[in-house]
């Protein structure tokens, strides 16, 4: 990460969660974004199993935005036609916890400082 910065590890999430967003399925994404996000944490120095984990977390916040998930939702309680009403609930909550997860992976690939160390 020294050489990335933090970059890399934001957008390991984010890469998650436009991937389930689009396809519906976070094995799916998982599968196409996986070796990218490999390659790119061992380019930036980061470790192998954080972007990969990322990304999978992120792909769980995406699945509420999926179009698969909305219809399924709005079939389900008898609102069939009002995806886009649900959607413009929803989409400010998964960019929300997006935000939070990225924030999170963002720490979780920092350096511990040595005052930290015993």
């Amino acid at each position: 990460m020294r050489r990335a910065g933090a970059g890399p590890a934001f957008r390991s999430p984010v890469l998650g969660w436009f991937g389930v967003a689009v396809f519906g399925s976070d094995t799916s994404a998982d599968a196409l974004f996986g070796a990218l996000q490999v390659t790119a944490a061992r380019e930036s120095g980061l470790s192998r199993e954080l972007p990969a984990a990322a990304n999978s977390s992120g792909g769980v916040l995406g699945k509420m935005i999926s179009p698969q998930n909305l219809t399924i939702a709005c079939a389900a309680v008898r609102l069939a036609g009002r995806e886009g009403h649900l959607l413009r609930k929803v989409l400010p909550w998964s960019r929300g916890l997006l935000l939070v997860m990225c924030l999170i992976v963002v720490g979780q690939s920092s350096p511990v400082p040595s005052w930290m160390l015993p």
